[in-house]
């Protein structure tokens, strides 16, 4: 269930209110009880763990190493040495 900020314009009371999507707006504020309790607009944190498609695909490299390394393949299949003669990043020693 996410986490809701909900602020009220009266009295400046915060707090985070855990609901499901489906459930209503708040509108009134637990500490004055005015009706000008209004939903944060927040940035959503989460982490992704465990040998998902993060570990796997992008995590300490990027498109362009990738790129690199499949060049790499494709000029040694051909047998001929690559442009670089070894000397970069995408040869390492």
């Amino acid at each position: 269930m996410p986490i809701y900020e909900y602020r009220c314009e009266s009295c400046g009371f915060q707090k985070e209110h855990l609901q499901k999507m489906s459930d209503p707006v708040l509108d009134t504020c637990p500490n004055c009880g005015k009706g000008s309790y209004v939903k944060q607009l927040s940035a959503a944190g989460f982490q992704l763990k465990g040998s998902g498609w993060y570990a796997t695909d992008f995590k300490g490299g990027s498109k362009t190493s990738s790129a690199a390394s499949a060049a790499t393949t494709a000029s040694s299949d051909a047998g001929s040495a690559p442009a670089c003669a070894g000397s970069c990043a995408c040869h390492p020693s």
